[in-house]
Protein backbone atom coordinates (compact mmCIF):
# COMPACT_ATOMS: atom_id res chain seq x y z
CA UNK A 1 0.00 0.00 0.00
CA UNK A 2 1.68 3.14 -1.29
CA UNK A 3 2.45 5.73 1.61
CA UNK A 4 0.18 8.42 -0.65
CA UNK A 5 -2.81 6.26 -0.22
CA UNK A 6 -2.21 5.81 3.44
CA UNK A 7 -2.11 9.71 4.13
CA UNK A 8 -5.22 10.40 1.92
CA UNK A 9 -7.14 8.15 4.26
CA UNK A 10 -5.68 8.54 7.65
CA UNK A 11 -8.03 10.00 9.87
CA UNK A 12 -8.61 10.10 14.01
CA UNK A 13 -11.19 9.76 16.57
CA UNK A 14 -13.02 12.33 17.63
CA UNK A 15 -12.58 13.39 20.97
CA UNK A 16 -16.55 13.65 21.79
CA UNK A 17 -17.02 10.23 20.09
CA UNK A 18 -13.73 8.93 22.03
CA UNK A 19 -15.84 10.24 25.06
CA UNK A 20 -18.89 7.91 23.91
CA UNK A 21 -16.99 5.06 23.86
CA UNK A 22 -14.48 5.94 26.90
CA UNK A 23 -17.56 5.77 29.34
CA UNK A 24 -18.89 2.49 27.72
CA UNK A 25 -15.23 0.27 27.89
CA UNK A 26 -14.31 2.17 31.27
CA UNK A 27 -11.94 0.20 33.40
CA UNK A 28 -15.02 0.59 36.37
CA UNK A 29 -16.87 -2.55 34.43
CA UNK A 30 -16.24 -5.52 35.22
CA UNK A 31 -15.37 -8.10 32.86
CA UNK A 32 -16.03 -11.51 32.30
CA UNK A 33 -13.00 -14.36 32.36
CA UNK A 34 -11.24 -15.18 29.12
CA UNK A 35 -9.88 -18.85 28.95
CA UNK A 36 -5.89 -18.96 27.54
CA UNK A 37 -7.71 -20.81 24.66
CA UNK A 38 -6.47 -21.25 21.13
CA UNK A 39 -9.16 -20.77 18.43
CA UNK A 40 -8.76 -21.79 14.92
CA UNK A 41 -6.86 -19.47 12.72
CA UNK A 42 -7.34 -19.84 8.77
CA UNK A 43 -4.77 -18.85 6.72
CA UNK A 44 -5.75 -18.30 2.51
CA UNK A 45 -3.06 -17.88 -0.68
CA UNK A 46 -3.43 -14.69 -2.29
CA UNK A 47 -4.35 -16.19 -5.09
CA UNK A 48 -7.41 -17.92 -3.73
CA UNK A 49 -9.76 -14.50 -3.89
CA UNK A 50 -10.09 -11.59 -6.75
CA UNK A 51 -11.17 -9.76 -4.26
CA UNK A 52 -10.98 -9.31 -0.10
CA UNK A 53 -14.58 -7.40 1.54
CA UNK A 54 -14.02 -6.94 5.64
CA UNK A 55 -16.96 -5.43 7.86
CA UNK A 56 -16.10 -3.49 11.12
CA UNK A 57 -18.04 -4.16 14.01
CA UNK A 58 -21.70 -4.86 13.64
CA UNK A 59 -22.53 -4.66 17.60
CA UNK A 60 -26.50 -6.43 16.74
CA UNK A 61 -27.05 -3.56 13.77
CA UNK A 62 -28.90 -6.07 11.71
CA UNK A 63 -30.17 -3.31 8.99
CA UNK A 64 -27.22 -1.97 8.87
CA UNK A 65 -25.45 -5.44 8.15
CA UNK A 66 -28.01 -6.16 5.28
CA UNK A 67 -27.31 -2.81 3.84
CA UNK A 68 -23.43 -3.69 4.00
CA UNK A 69 -23.84 -6.83 2.31
CA UNK A 70 -25.83 -5.56 -0.30
CA UNK A 71 -22.94 -3.01 -0.71
CA UNK A 72 -20.57 -6.05 -1.59
CA UNK A 73 -23.02 -8.34 -3.80
CA UNK A 74 -23.49 -5.62 -5.88
CA UNK A 75 -19.83 -4.12 -6.10
CA UNK A 76 -18.38 -7.47 -6.09
CA UNK A 77 -20.87 -7.77 -9.79
CA UNK A 78 -17.97 -6.41 -11.51
CA UNK A 79 -15.39 -8.93 -10.79
CA UNK A 80 -14.50 -12.35 -11.66
CA UNK A 81 -13.62 -15.70 -9.55
CA UNK A 82 -14.15 -15.50 -5.84
CA UNK A 83 -14.81 -13.06 -2.73
CA UNK A 84 -13.85 -13.14 0.59
CA UNK A 85 -15.58 -11.87 3.13
CA UNK A 86 -13.92 -11.22 6.54
CA UNK A 87 -16.26 -10.25 9.28
CA UNK A 88 -14.01 -8.01 12.50
CA UNK A 89 -16.13 -9.83 15.13
CA UNK A 90 -18.50 -7.95 17.70
CA UNK A 91 -21.70 -9.11 16.23
CA UNK A 92 -23.55 -9.07 19.70
CA UNK A 93 -24.48 -6.11 22.45
CA UNK A 94 -25.03 -2.93 22.01
CA UNK A 95 -27.49 -2.97 19.56
CA UNK A 96 -30.81 -4.53 18.97
CA UNK A 97 -30.87 -6.87 16.84
CA UNK A 98 -28.23 -9.44 18.06
CA UNK A 99 -30.03 -12.48 17.51
CA UNK A 100 -30.74 -11.58 14.00
CA UNK A 101 -26.93 -10.78 13.05
CA UNK A 102 -26.06 -13.99 14.63
CA UNK A 103 -29.00 -16.15 12.62
CA UNK A 104 -27.46 -13.93 9.41
CA UNK A 105 -23.95 -15.18 10.07
CA UNK A 106 -25.63 -18.93 9.99
CA UNK A 107 -26.86 -18.66 6.85
CA UNK A 108 -24.91 -19.81 3.83
CA UNK A 109 -23.71 -17.15 0.82
CA UNK A 110 -23.43 -17.77 -2.20
CA UNK A 111 -21.22 -19.75 -4.21
CA UNK A 112 -18.52 -17.42 -5.44
CA UNK A 113 -18.07 -15.74 -2.09
CA UNK A 114 -16.60 -17.29 1.14
CA UNK A 115 -17.35 -15.71 4.24
CA UNK A 116 -15.30 -16.04 7.59
CA UNK A 117 -16.72 -14.24 10.96
CA UNK A 118 -14.01 -13.52 13.22
CA UNK A 119 -14.89 -14.10 17.16
CA UNK A 120 -14.80 -10.71 18.60
CA UNK A 121 -14.57 -10.18 22.70
CA UNK A 122 -18.12 -9.56 23.00
CA UNK A 123 -18.95 -12.73 21.26
CA UNK A 124 -15.85 -14.53 23.39
CA UNK A 125 -17.99 -13.50 26.27
CA UNK A 126 -21.74 -14.61 25.09
CA UNK A 127 -20.12 -17.54 24.77
CA UNK A 128 -19.10 -17.68 27.84
CA UNK A 129 -22.34 -16.91 29.61
CA UNK A 130 -24.28 -19.29 27.44
CA UNK A 131 -21.57 -22.01 28.88
CA UNK A 132 -20.75 -20.78 32.20
CA UNK A 133 -24.03 -19.23 33.40
CA UNK A 134 -23.16 -18.16 36.62
CA UNK A 135 -20.94 -15.29 35.12
CA UNK A 136 -24.22 -13.45 34.76
CA UNK A 137 -23.68 -10.41 37.20
CA UNK A 138 -20.08 -9.56 35.61
CA UNK A 139 -21.32 -10.70 31.71
CA UNK A 140 -24.18 -8.53 32.22
CA UNK A 141 -22.17 -5.15 34.10
CA UNK A 142 -20.28 -5.42 30.56
CA UNK A 143 -22.59 -6.11 27.64
CA UNK A 144 -25.76 -4.85 29.38
CA UNK A 145 -29.04 -6.67 28.50
CA UNK A 146 -29.45 -5.57 24.21
CA UNK A 147 -28.51 -9.14 23.08
CA UNK A 148 -30.51 -11.08 25.92
CA UNK A 149 -33.17 -8.96 25.38
CA UNK A 150 -33.14 -9.77 21.52
CA UNK A 151 -33.80 -13.25 22.05
CA UNK A 152 -36.75 -12.71 23.88
CA UNK A 153 -35.26 -12.20 28.00
CA UNK A 154 -36.06 -9.62 30.39
CA UNK A 155 -33.44 -10.38 32.86
CA UNK A 156 -34.51 -7.54 35.21
CA UNK A 157 -38.04 -9.13 35.25
CA UNK A 158 -36.73 -12.70 35.67
CA UNK A 159 -34.23 -11.66 38.63
CA UNK A 160 -37.30 -9.79 40.52
CA UNK A 161 -39.69 -12.23 40.08
CA UNK A 162 -37.48 -15.60 39.93
CA UNK A 163 -33.88 -16.15 40.42
CA UNK A 164 -30.66 -16.63 38.46
CA UNK A 165 -32.13 -20.37 37.76
CA UNK A 166 -35.03 -18.84 35.86
CA UNK A 167 -32.84 -16.94 33.68
CA UNK A 168 -30.79 -19.91 33.21
CA UNK A 169 -33.23 -21.63 32.17
CA UNK A 170 -34.51 -19.04 29.79
CA UNK A 171 -31.23 -18.62 28.15
CA UNK A 172 -31.10 -22.37 27.18
CA UNK A 173 -34.80 -22.44 25.88
CA UNK A 174 -33.55 -19.00 23.73
CA UNK A 175 -30.35 -19.61 22.30
CA UNK A 176 -30.75 -22.30 19.43
CA UNK A 177 -27.91 -24.42 19.01
CA UNK A 178 -26.99 -23.30 15.86
CA UNK A 179 -25.75 -20.19 17.56
CA UNK A 180 -24.03 -21.93 19.89
CA UNK A 181 -22.02 -23.81 17.15
CA UNK A 182 -21.33 -20.71 15.37
CA UNK A 183 -20.12 -18.31 18.59
CA UNK A 184 -18.18 -21.38 19.13
CA UNK A 185 -16.47 -21.94 15.98
CA UNK A 186 -15.40 -18.76 14.97
CA UNK A 187 -11.77 -18.66 14.56
CA UNK A 188 -9.54 -15.68 16.04
CA UNK A 189 -7.35 -14.53 12.87
CA UNK A 190 -7.47 -14.78 8.80
CA UNK A 191 -4.33 -14.32 7.25
CA UNK A 192 -3.79 -13.89 3.54
CA UNK A 193 -0.86 -13.65 2.29
CA UNK A 194 0.54 -10.95 4.51
CA UNK A 195 -2.80 -9.64 5.28
CA UNK A 196 -4.24 -10.35 8.52
CA UNK A 197 -7.52 -9.76 9.49
CA UNK A 198 -8.43 -9.87 13.62
CA UNK A 199 -10.58 -8.30 15.94
CA UNK A 200 -8.35 -5.88 18.00
CA UNK A 201 -5.15 -6.14 16.68
CA UNK A 202 -1.77 -7.99 17.83
CA UNK A 203 1.07 -7.65 20.30
CA UNK A 204 3.68 -5.73 18.61
CA UNK A 205 6.65 -7.81 17.59
CA UNK A 206 5.36 -11.04 18.53
CA UNK A 207 4.92 -13.86 15.53
CA UNK A 208 1.80 -14.75 14.57
CA UNK A 209 1.81 -18.27 15.80
CA UNK A 210 2.86 -16.70 19.32
CA UNK A 211 -0.22 -14.54 19.64
CA UNK A 212 -2.41 -14.53 22.29
CA UNK A 213 -6.33 -15.02 21.54
CA UNK A 214 -6.55 -12.90 24.22
CA UNK A 215 -4.81 -10.07 22.89
CA UNK A 216 -6.40 -10.78 19.59
CA UNK A 217 -9.81 -10.05 21.03
CA UNK A 218 -8.77 -7.30 23.25
CA UNK A 219 -5.61 -5.27 22.98
CA UNK A 220 -5.74 -1.53 21.92
CA UNK A 221 -1.98 -0.27 23.07
CA UNK A 222 0.64 -0.68 22.41
CA UNK A 223 -0.97 -1.99 18.98
CA UNK A 224 -2.72 1.33 18.49
CA UNK A 225 0.39 3.16 18.75
CA UNK A 226 2.82 0.98 17.39
CA UNK A 227 1.42 -0.89 14.58
CA UNK A 228 2.33 -4.90 14.52
CA UNK A 229 6.40 -4.09 13.75
CA UNK A 230 6.32 -7.16 11.58
CA UNK A 231 6.18 -6.96 7.85
CA UNK A 232 2.21 -7.29 7.81
CA UNK A 233 -0.77 -5.28 7.11
CA UNK A 234 -3.38 -5.54 10.13
CA UNK A 235 -7.00 -4.78 9.22
CA UNK A 236 -9.05 -4.66 12.09
CA UNK A 237 -11.67 -3.41 14.53
CA UNK A 238 -12.43 -2.99 18.12
CA UNK A 239 -11.38 0.20 18.73
CA UNK A 240 -13.42 2.85 17.48
CA UNK A 241 -12.52 5.37 14.88
CA UNK A 242 -14.70 8.69 13.45
CA UNK A 243 -13.27 7.71 10.19
CA UNK A 244 -11.52 4.51 8.68
CA UNK A 245 -7.49 4.70 9.96
CA UNK A 246 -5.14 4.11 7.51
CA UNK A 247 -1.74 3.78 8.86
CA UNK A 248 1.23 2.49 10.76
CA UNK A 249 0.74 -1.03 9.57
CA UNK A 250 -2.98 -0.84 10.33
CA UNK A 251 -6.21 -0.57 8.95
CA UNK A 252 -9.16 0.65 11.31
CA UNK A 253 -12.66 0.47 10.35
CA UNK A 254 -14.49 0.43 13.78
CA UNK A 255 -16.71 3.30 12.96
CA UNK A 256 -19.23 2.81 16.04
CA UNK A 257 -22.11 1.48 13.84
CA UNK A 258 -24.70 0.99 16.99
CA UNK A 259 -23.78 4.97 17.74
CA UNK A 260 -23.05 6.07 14.56
CA UNK A 261 -24.92 4.28 11.65
CA UNK A 262 -22.14 3.74 9.73
CA UNK A 263 -20.70 0.08 9.53
CA UNK A 264 -17.64 0.15 7.37
CA UNK A 265 -16.79 -2.03 4.55
CA UNK A 266 -13.18 -2.34 2.90
CA UNK A 267 -12.32 -3.69 -0.57
CA UNK A 268 -8.88 -5.09 -0.74
CA UNK A 269 -7.55 -5.56 -4.34
CA UNK A 270 -3.40 -6.39 -5.02
CA UNK A 271 -3.12 -5.13 -1.84
CA UNK A 272 -4.37 -1.99 -2.35
CA UNK A 273 -7.87 -1.03 0.33
CA UNK A 274 -10.73 1.41 -0.26
CA UNK A 275 -13.49 1.94 1.97
CA UNK A 276 -17.05 1.44 -0.02
CA UNK A 277 -19.23 4.31 0.29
Amino acid sequence: MSNSHVKRHQSFIKPTLFGVFQKLIGKGRALPAVREQTRQRLHFDPADFSVIYAIGDVHGCHSSLLEAKQKIFDDFSRYTGTALIVMLGDYVDRGLSSKDVIEHLSNPTPANIMQVALCGNHDDAFLRLLEEPDLLPSWHRFAGSETLKSYGIDVAYLLKHGNNGAVERAINDAVPAHHRKLLAEMPSMVTVGDIVFVHAGIRPGIALPEQRDRDLFWIREPFLTRGPELPLLVVHGHTPVARPFFGNGRIAIDTGAFATGRLTVLRIVNRQAVVLS
